[in-house]
């Protein structure tokens, strides 16, 4: 119990802070994969069906993101990381027009887990990235537990709270651009702290630390909104051709 208390003590809660915020933003589709997959099963094994379909899906992630926050020790690799984080952050900025009825329902219980496992699978490529980029803060030996922990925290926000959620991004949508922009600070971050930079220019890169992240944060909000304005307007296009058809 000490050694419990002493790692939780000692964890990075800034970045747990990050994975947590990271998770909700990028995760709010997991929900909505959950109640698709899980919508033909009779009653009694809907419940049975989320709680295994999501372990198995975290279980998985955890693995992904420890292996990912491994390989992000390799030269370059956190420079495509933080450029793949500025994108996925201006990403998030953009109007939704995905269909999520896609999505096969399954009548059997190992169905619908398999269906939830290989969907999260599939759409958690962004929070892989970003987490891993969230996890790089702390101190090797407690990485793997912050991120468990970390999405162990925001699983009970991505299944039970999406909506209420959803509800606040639309009443604050500047909870949006606080998370797009946070991805752009971690990408920063991240770009500062690769071993090629540290390595080549070791002062630069502690001292550009901060600026750098401010930096990028700035642009996934100004790529994102001008890119959003962009994508709304085409959308208001295509819903004025249909009204008129």
């Amino acid at each position: 119990m000490e050694y419990l208390f002493d790692l939780l003590a000692n964890l990075h809660w800034a970045a747990v802070g990050q994975i947590i915020m990271i998770d909700i933003l990028l995760g709010g589709d997991n929900a909505v994969v959950i109640a698709m997959a899980c919508r033909n099963l009779p009653e009694s094994q809907r419940n049975k069906g989320i709680f295994w379909g999501t372990a198995g899906a975290i279980a998985l992630r955890v693995v992904l993101i420890t292996c990912a926050v491994m390989l992000l020790d390799l030269p370059f690799l956190k420079v495509a990381g933080g450029a793949l984080l500025v994108w996925i952050g201006a990403k998030l900025l953009l109007p939704e027009d995905g269909d999520h009825e896609k999505v096969e329902g399954s009548s059997k219980l190992i169905g619908a887990i398999k269906t939830i496992i290989v969907a999260d699978f599939v759409m958690s490529f962004d929070n892989v990235i970003a987490i891993a980029g969230a996890a790089q803060q702390a101190h090797e030996t407690h990485q793997t537990l912050l991120i468990i922990f970390g999405l162990l925290v925001s699983v009970p926000f991505i299944v039970f709270g999406s909506q209420i959620i959803l509800k606040l991004i639309d009443r604050f949508p500047a909870i949006i651009y606080f998370g797009a922009g946070l991805l752009g600070w971690i990408a920063g971050g991240m770009i500062a702290s690769d071993v090629f930079v540290t390595t080549r220019w070791p002062e630069q890169a502690f001292m550009m630390h901060y600026p750098l992240s401010v930096g990028c944060a700035a642009l996934v909000i100004l790529i994102g909104h001008f890119l959003g304005k962009a994508k709304m307007k085409k959308l208001l296009a295509k819903e004025m051709e249909k009204d008129r058809s």
